[in-house]
């Protein structure tokens, strides 16, 4: 399982496309931080604070992520590897697991340069420090969480298909629905108590939990639970073509 796990990694970090999300992720979170006189721009906001960079975040991952986890099994199948991968000594949940784990890891070195932000924040400050630090603690550890659902969702959507686009725009897609779409259903159609019941159902209102700088036990048990359903169903994708 490890040696798969390093082989998915290295043949992320062996290609150009790699790179091209990494990069791609930096600079678009750089720009709307640093440049784009919006209301996100850490220079005209007035205060200390990393707030622009959990807003702009998700939305990045929506794409992003997608990207990273689109070849995962849907290169395999086109390939016609799949066969021989899964004749390999490990449980289809192993391979599953090594792949995603493998996209995590991604996903924590696109966070990790995003570190400069929040020094440069830190020393920015007046004086020096003066920034809510254990909410953006908070908000990495969401963030965290709600790439590690999408790396789930991107893994589940390669799996059942063997296009890698196809895959991608799956993915997008649900992605989405889980992160906005409850959010609009609340906004829009239903409201009181059944309304904050649906909103409840969606990976924004426990990312946003979280943001807040207080780790939640049922927020941490929602991020895990989506995890989970994703990669029994990718197993299930993966076992039915033996049906």
């Amino acid at each position: 399982m490890f040696t798969l796990f390093k082989k998915e990694i290295n043949g992320f970090l062996n290609s150009l496309i790699g790179y091209i999300v990494i990069i791609v992720f930096l600079l678009m979170t750089g720009l709307f931080l640093w440049v784009f006189p919006l209301e996100f721009n850490l220079l005209n906001f007035g205060f200390a604070s990393l707030d622009g960079l959990f807003i702009i975040a998700p939305f990045m991952f929506l794409f992003l992520i997608p990207a990273i986890t689109m070849r995962s099994f849907a290169d395999e199948k086109k390939s016609g590897t799949i066969e021989l991968l899964m004749t390999q000594p490990l449980t289809d949940l192993q391979v599953i697991l090594a792949k995603y784990f493998a996209g995590v890891v991604l996903v924590i070195i696109a966070l990790l340069p995003t570190l400069v932000f929040y020094f440069s924040v830190y020393m920015l400050g007046l004086p020096p420090g003066n920034l809510d630090s254990g909410g953006i603690w908070g908000s990495y550890i969401g963030l965290f969480f709600l790439g590690a659902s999408f790396v789930a969702v991107g893994i589940f959507a390669s799996s059942i298909t063997e296009n890698q686009i196809v895959s991608f725009i799956l993915a997008v897609f649900i992605s989405f629905i889980l992160y906005m779409g409850f959010e609009l259903v609340y906004a829009f159609i239903v409201s009181g108590k059944a309304g904050l019941i649906i909103q409840s159902l969606g990976l924004s209102a426990h990312y946003s939990s979280m943001s807040r700088g207080v780790i939640d036990s049922r927020d941490l048990i929602y991020f895990v639970s989506v995890t989970t359903i994703f990669i029994l169903m990718t197993k299930l994708s993966l076992e039915s073509r033996k049906w």
